[in-house]
């Protein structure tokens, strides 16, 4: 059995969604799916930004909303770089917010952001021995 994971991140603003993540993780516009969904590729994982304007429901007859203030939860997107530096400046200059300063680990550096949709997501650089470092088993 094969396994391919797709990332799908809803957006109250497509085209300012598509702007983000093309210059903040130098990703790039695959296939379009109407007005309100776009995929994009250059990660491991196709990613795909879909509209969904803020306040709707969350699924059919949900009493919960969308809300696109900073939100979190225990999914969120880890995007290894090879310059985390170089990482953070792209990041921060396509709307990034930063969340803390960056850090040291046994596996490298990271550095924790907040999208222009409230979505968490970190960077990481890893060093020579990644997670490894800090594998127990």
């Amino acid at each position: 059995m094969t396994i391919e994971l797709l990332v799908n991140i809803d957006v109250d603003d497509l085209a300012r969604a598509e702007r983000f993540y093309c210059e903040a993780l130098g990703l790039s516009v695959g296939r379009r799916f109407g007005d309100g969904f776009v995929e994009l590729l250059g990660a491991c994982a196709k990613l795909y930004l879909l509209a969904k304007s803020a306040g709707s429901a969350i699924a059919p007859g949900a009493a919960r909303t969308r809300n696109y203030d900073r939100h979190w939860t225990p999914v969120h997107l880890d995007i290894v770089v090879s310059d985390l530096d170089a990482a953070v400046r792209r990041a921060v200059a396509a709307g990034a917010r930063p969340e803390g300063e960056v850090r040291e680990g046994a596996y490298g550096r990271i550095a924790q952001f907040a999208d222009p949709f409230g979505h968490g997501f970190c960077l990481i650089e890893f060093n020579e021995q990644g997670y490894d470092a800090i594998a127990t088993t």
